[in-house]
């Protein structure tokens, strides 16, 4: 598995309605390409938002990072969107799962 955390804030002016349009295009298309496994995205009450990309590996994760209309939005977002971000992707993390009923 290929794991990517996108930290991100928002800049106080933007378009909501329009990022919300891009933000659920963007994992449409994500959503379709070979590898993907799944996605989800928090916010903090401070602002910042954690979105969280998992993948069958680095190549399928890559491959997302060169589909053109995906290329655009990232631009956009440096352009018209983001005040900052941070990007972390990990081959392989490490894991460790819990699950109650499984200690029941």
């Amino acid at each position: 598995m290929f794991l990517v955390v996108f930290r991100n804030r928002k800049r106080g002016d933007i378009d909501q309605a329009a990022y919300d349009a891009e933000a659920e295009r963007m994992e449409e298309l994500a959503r379709a390409q070979p590898g993907f496994l799944s996605f989800k995205s928090y916010a903090s009450e401070d602002g910042e938002v954690i979105a969280l990309s998992e993948w069958q590996d680095e190549a399928s994760s890559r491959g997302w990072g060169r589909v053109a209309e995906h290329r655009a939005a990232q631009q956009r977002g440096r352009s018209a969107y983001y005040e900052s971000y941070t990007m972390f992707a990990c081959a392989d993390p490490r894991i460790h799962h819990f699950t109650l009923k499984d200690h029941e």
